[in-house]
C-alpha cells in the first residue's frame, strides 16, 4: 500500500537526521561543487532578494524606526530576550534566533542577507553582493490608503508596494559592477509571506467574519503582481500563509474559540482559502510569463504537519503556548509582549514551537526551512542542487 504523505513527509524528516543520510549528501555536496563550475552553476542562487513581514525582517524596521515620527514606546521585540539564541542580543527579528529566510541563505551557502535600511552604503553594490532583505515588520499586501479610506488606523507605515519600490531604486545600482541579465538570471526572489497584516488588522479591529474574507481576492490578487517579472526576475518562490489559527495571539483574543485541534477553525479556514485563491493567480502570472519560474512555497501545510507532531520532532513544549510573553492561558498578553517588562522567557526555546505569541522559534523556523527546501512543499519543486553542507551540521539544525 502506498504511504500517505503525512508518512513520507515524517520519513524524510526522520532520515535526514541520520549520520549515513548526512554521509550520502556530504559526497553530494562535494560532487556538486567540483561540477558547478560557473558555466553549470544554473541551480545555485546568488543572489537572494527577499520581501515580506515580520516573519522575514531582520532589521529594517530596527533601521526606520529613530526616523518615524511620532514614536511610541520602543517595540517590544527590540529588547531582549529577543535575539537570544543565535545572535545573543536583539536584532530587530521577531524571534529568538534566526528566522525562515536566514536559513535558506544557510542552505545556499550564503551570508544572511542584509537588510536594505543596514547596508551603509547603498551607492555601492559590494553591500549586497549575496542579495538584500526588504522585507518590514507589519507590511500589508494592500496600500496603506486602502485602510485609510474605510477610516480605519493602520499601525504600521510600510506596505509591500513600498519594498518593491525600493527594490527597483536598488536594481540600477547593483547592475553597475555586474551584468544585469546574468545577476538577474542567477537570483532567487522570495516574495512574502504576505497578508498576514491585512487580515490581522481586520481581524482584531473586530471586522466581521464576511468582510474580512470578502479581501482575499484583493489580498491574493495583490500578491500575484507580475512587477517582479517584468523587472526581469527569473525565479520567483511565493511562499502562502502559515496557519494563523494556531497562534497564540489570535488563541488569547476572547474573539473566537478553539476547535478539538486547538486551532481556530475558521481563522485557518480563511488562510487555506487564501492560499488557494494565491495559487490560481500564480498560475495565471505563469500563463503570461512562460519563461519565469514561479515556485509555491506551502507553508501552511509544513506548519501544519510540524504542529501535529510536534513532539515527535522534539518540540516537547506545549505547543500552542509562546515561550516568551505575559502570561495567561497561552502565555500571551496584549498589554506585555516578549521584551516588555514583567514578561518571562521559557528556559528552552529549542523545544517551542511558538515565540512570542506571533511568531515562530528558531528551531520551529529551522525546521520549517528543512521541509520547504527538501520536502514536498514547494511547487514545482525548488532547485536545491547548490545546498550548502550545512544541512548535515547537527549543531545548526533541529533533529528530533
Amino acid at each position: 500500500m502506498a504511504k500517505s504523505r503525512k508518512s513520507r513527509v515524517k520519513g524524510f524528516l526522520l532520515e535526514s537526521s541520520s549520520p549515513s543520510f548526512c554521509l550520502r549528501i556530504s559526497y553530494l555536496c562535494i560532487f556538486l561543487t567540483l561540477m558547478n563550475s560557473p558555466q553549470q552553476a544554473t541551480g545555485c542562487y546568488t543572489p537572494i532578494f527577499a520581501f515580506g513581514d515580520s516573519l522575514t525582517d531582520a532589521g529594517n524596521y530596527l533601521e526606520l524606526y529613530p526616523h518615524l515620527i511620532p514614536q511610541e514606546k520602543i517595540p517590544h521585540f527590540f529588547l531582549p530576550p529577543n535575539g537570544d539564541t543565535y545572535f545573543h542580543h536583539p536584532t530587530g527579528r521577531c524571534c529568538d534566533g534566526r528566522l525562515m529566510i536566514d536559513f535558506f541563505a544557510e542552505y545556499f551557502g550564503l551570508p544572511h542577507l542584509p537588510t536594505y535600511f543596514g547596508g551603509k552604503n547603498k551607492s555601492s553594490s559590494r553591500n549586497f553582493e549575496y542579495g538584500v532583505n526588504f522585507a518590514v515588520v507589519g507590511s500589508p499586501v494592500l496600500d496603506i490608503s486602502f485602510y485609510e479610506q474605510k477610516g480605519m488606523v493602520y499601525p504600521w507605515p510600510y506596505s509591500m508596494k513600498d519594498q518593491l519600490n525600493w527594490f527597483k531604486d536598488l536594481l540600477p545600482i547593483l547592475c553597475r559592477s555586474s551584468s544585469c541579465n546574468e545577476l538577474k538570471q542567477r537570483a532567487l526572489v522570495i516574495f512574502g509571506p504576505f497578508g498576514a497584516n491585512d487580515y490581522n488588522n481586520e481581524y482584531f479591529g473586530g471586522t466581521s467574519r464576511e468582510e474580512i474574507r470578502s479581501l482575499v481576492p484583493l489580498v491574493a490578487q495583490g500578491l500575484a503582481s507580475a512587477e517582479l517579472i517584468e523587472a526581469g526576475m527569473e525565479t520567483i518562490m511565493v511562499p502562502g500563509m502559515v496557519p494563523d489559527g494556531c497562534l497564540p495571539q489570535p488563541l488569547s483574543s476572547n474573539r473566537d474559540h478553539p476547535t478539538t485541534t486547538g486551532c481556530i477553525g475558521w481563522l485557518n479556514d480563511l488562510m487555506i482559502s487564501h492560499n488557494k485563491m494565491l495559487q490560481k493567480e500564480l498560475d495565471q502570472v505563469r500563463n503570461h510569463h512562460p519563461h519565469a519560474s514561479i515556485i509555491y512555497a506551502d507553508y501552511y501545510n509544513s506548519a501544519m504537519q510540524l504542529y501535529h507532531s510536534a513532539q515527535e520532532y522534539g518540540f516537547n513544549g506545549r505547543t500552542f503556548i509562546a515561550c516568551c510573553g505575559g502570561g495567561g492561558p497561552y502565555n500571551y498578553n496584549f498589554t506585555a509582549e516578549c521584551g516588555d517588562p514583567l514578561t518571562t522567557s521559557c528556559l528552552d526555546p529549542s523545544i517551542f514551537v511558538n515565540w512570542d505569541g506571533a511568531h515562530f522559534t528558531e528551531a520551529a523556523n529551522r525546521w520549517m526551512s528543512k521541509a520547504i527546501l527538501e520536502g514536498p512543499y514547494t511547487f514545482p519543486r525548488i532547485t536545491t542542487s547548490c545546498i550548502s553542507s550545512v544541512a548535515c551540521d547537527g549543531s545548526q539544525l533541529h533533529t528530533s
